[in-house]
């Protein structure tokens, strides 16, 4: 005979272990689908972050291309601008002027090459209305065998220029300036000159040209001429290279004639083109500087004073 109080126990059991093990597994499956919720709401808060951060990096790219095209496009136009007025005194305007010979060879180490860049003409500016333009202007550059050839500007500090034209506006560009602890009316031992490595080939874009075979082997190209309001002035490069960024080839400042020798043979030595030409403590050099490849590295030109004309 069965126990029905028994079996009824029984069966209450059981239900009981059946409720609680679907309870268990409601909750189970509650959690699982609050975390599947959870996971999913984090991806799609990433996938979110990362298609802002996209757009974001998408919209600061065209931003830097269109103020890249349009600071381009200025400089272009500035210096079509000052192209197009004719500054360049002629020799009437210097017929008073004083022509010097600076540090020329030992008569037994004749330079050809220095006595054949006396014949060459000299660059000179009228800086009267460059000055009323920008009163900052110190001179004007040309090198030989490039697109150099622009006025050049000095600030209080070598930061101005990196991001501001010849009429002071803002410009990614910037424009071709003198370091400020240079001085255009008495020439340093070492006189720095920097300017933006533009790909379109403005400001001192081409002067990686002198690296071109083609350039090098033409002596008529090493030739760099800096005319100021006080002397036109001509350079005979002698040593090219590229360097991480440092500080030792803008000294302006030496501490004996010794350190001045030292510094002139560093930086010839590292010149990757061999150059006809004789240097020694008696030289003032003129250093031009651009950036290469990135901002740590430099493209670096060294020349030398061979000839001066005085104005009166």
């Amino acid at each position: 005979m069965v126990n029905r109080k028994s079996s009824k126990k029984t069966q209450y059991r059981s239900t009981t272990v059946k409720k609680k093990k679907n309870n268990k597994a409601k909750r189970k499956d509650t959690r699982m689908r609050r975390n599947h919720s959870k996971a999913r709401k984090i991806k799609l808060f990433i996938f979110g972050l990362i298609f802002i951060c996209s757009l974001a990096v998408l919209g600061f790219s065209i931003y830097k291309m269109v103020t890249w095209y349009s600071d381009n496009n200025k400089i272009d136009k500035l210096s079509d601008e000052i192209n197009a007025e004719d500054y360049i005194e002629s020799d009437k305007d210097r017929v008073n002027y004083k022509v010097e010979q600076i540090n020329p060879p030992d008569a037994q180490l004749r330079d050809s090459d220095y006595y054949k860049y006396m014949k060459m003409d000299m660059l000179s500016i009228n800086f009267k209305d460059l000055i009323k333009k920008n009163s900052e202007t110190v001179g004007w550059i040309k090198v030989n065998g490039t697109n150099i050839n622009y006025p050049v500007v000095k600030h209080s500090d070598n930061k101005y220029y990196l991001t501001h034209a010849f009429d002071k506006s803002e410009n990614t560009a910037g424009w071709i300036f003198m370091d400020y602890r240079n001085s255009s009316t008495n020439l340093s031992k070492n006189t720095i000159i920097y300017g933006h490595s533009r790909l379109t080939g403005t400001m001192f874009g081409t002067l990686k040209k002198t690296m071109n075979e083609s350039w090098y082997k033409n002596t008529s190209n090493h030739i760099v001429h800096l005319s100021t309001p006080t002397e036109n002035t001509m350079w005979q490069v002698f040593s090219i290279y590229t360097i991480k960024k440092e500080g030792y080839y803008i000294k302006t400042k030496f501490t004996s004639t010794s350190d001045f020798k030292k510094f002139v043979k560093t930086i010839k030595d590292r010149s990757t083109v061999k150059f006809n030409a004789q240097v020694d403590e008696n030289d003032k050099i003129l250093t031009l500087s651009t950036c290469k490849g990135n901002n740590d590295e430099r493209f670096v030109v060294h020349a030398k004073l061979i000839k001066r004309e005085i104005r009166n």
